[in-house]
């Protein structure tokens, strides 16, 4: 560049060359330009396909949708905000919708929280990958087979549910279970009832005598396993006849195949263990005991003269177990086969998150004298706050959609009380009595429920890229 000096000794000023930069200027030539630099018309021009597959696939059932909302069961009449107002006068959308508040508070809350539990605590130990690889591999497993697997699970029967099988192993092991449920004697036999359930003697008992307390009743495919056959008491506690002792038996009066007598002790009979046998004496129990494996019992001598009651406690069904799907337990029991798939994928993303936290913060909490349980609750949970969002809401959305589970697991009449949204969506909507007026009306409810989830998300995705 060259100046020159005028006559004044003023220096005009340089002219401008023109540059690499000033050939390519954007809007010149060729249309508006991206940041990228990239034509504005090609990259509609790639976009384009995406947009016609999003309003086809999305779009545009989304506005049908809200449009069918607003007219009949047959489509051909207008019927305003008739099918909104019925979704909260109907009561099984009503149950529906209690149930999805369930379900979005406790299961994203309880899966986030095993997760962060399954993660902090595995990060330590050597099998930690192992035990990692063990919760997560329900995601493997379909929703269908999943529920057909926890179906079987939660069976009421002891002997098919595992569940009721571990909870009855558990009781038994504390309280037995030694009722004889429908036991009861003869005309015939000593016994009569005595109120409440309960069987006493007709005339009181004295010592030296065996007394014998027959029952009927109780199929023999129903006794305990280890059911001895019966014995008399005076075979088995000789002696017992002068110490004042009252002693006797209580066996099942029935001989497989016929053949035996009442009142008698057949070989074939079996003895009814632990049945409890009370001394009663003017309205007051005296004297307690239980029968043992033969069926015989012994009593102190203040038994003598009394009369000996079986209990209505001995005549109890077996305990069976809980109703896992139950009106009361169906959507927890449904709940938990939930967390027991998705736990793991909580449990994934977390460790990951957690992998990233600086362990010399944690190092330097320690040296400060800070516990682990300080550690865990004012740095680790801290750190990984974004990470538990994003599990939390992505899980809050899983659960506003959650269908197979609930159409599976539930049996009969319980089906009612588990219902949510998105299967009473699909049983409104489908079958002989369709009605896509008020199914189009739930799954514009259950959009306008995801919506306020879903802002949530991008708030917190649009704060995380500003940082």
């Amino acid at each position: 560049m060259t100046t020159t000096t005028t006559g004044d000794g003023a220096t005009p000023p340089p002219v401008p060359q023109a540059g690499p930069a000033d050939s390519v200027r954007p809007g010149r030539r060729g249309g508006p330009r991206s940041v990228t630099g990239t034509s504005k018309l090609l990259a509609a021009g790639f976009l384009l396909p995406a947009l016609v597959l999003l309003g086809a696939l999305v779009v545009y059932p989304i506005c049908f949708s809200i449009y069918r909302s607003f007219f009949d069961k047959s489509g051909a009449n207008f019927a305003g905000f008739d099918n909104y107002v019925s979704l909260f006068t109907d009561p099984s959308t009503l149950t529906a919708v209690k149930n999805n508040a369930i379900w979005v508070v406790v299961a994203p809350t309880v899966a986030t929280a095993l997760g962060l539990i399954f993660a902090v605590l595995t990060e330590r130990v050597r099998w930690g990958t192992a035990f990692k690889l063990i919760v997560f591999m329900p995601m493997a497993i379909s929703m269908l087979a999943a529920g057909i697997i926890f179906r079987l699970v939660y069976e009421q029967e002891p002997a098919r549910g595992v569940a009721n099988a571990v909870v009855v192993g558990v009781h038994d092991t504390f309280s037995p279970s030694t009722g004889y449920p429908n036991a009861h004697p003869l005309p015939v036999h000593p016994l009569k009832a005595g109120g409440g359930g309960s069987f006493v003697t007709k005339e009181p008992v004295s010592a030296g005598t065996e007394v014998l307390l027959p029952l009927v009743g109780v199929a023999p495919a129903k006794m305990p396993s280890d059911a001895q056959h019966a014995r008399h008491a005076q075979a088995t506690a000789s002696g017992s006849s002068g110490d004042g002792k009252v002693t006797g038996t209580a066996w099942l009066d029935f001989t497989p195949g016929g053949g035996g007598k009442p009142n008698v002790i057949d070989p074939k009979e079996l003895a009814l263990k632990g049945l409890t046998v009370e001394a009663v004496k003017d309205g007051k129990v005296v004297a307690t005991t239980t029968t043992g494996a033969d069926g015989t019992f012994t009593l102190p001598a203040a038994a003598d003269g009394a009369q000996l009651r079986l209990p209505a406690d001995n005549f109890r069904e077996p305990y069976n177990g809980v109703n896992w799907l139950g009106p009361a337990l169906v959507t927890p029991a449904i709940i938990g086969s939930y967390l027991w798939m998705w736990a793991g994928f909580a449990m994934v993303l977390i460790a990951a998150g957690l992998a990233s936290v600086p362990r010399e913060l944690l190092e330097a909490a320690r040296v400060d004298g800070a516990g682990e349980w300080q550690v865990f609750r004012r740095i680790t949970v801290p750190l990984l706050a974004p990470v538990l969002a994003v599990v939390m809401v992505t899980l809050m959305i899983n659960v506003l959609k959650i269908f197979d589970l609930v159409m599976i697991i539930p049996m009969g009449s319980n089906e009612a009380d588990a219902n949510v949204l998105a299967l009473q969506l699909y049983r409104t909507s489908f079958g002989t009595d369709a009605d896509l007026g008020a199914g189009s009306a739930i799954a514009v409810l259950l959009l306008l429920l995801v919506i306020p989830v879903m802002l949530v998300n991008v708030r917190r995705m649009r704060r995380e890229t500003r940082r």
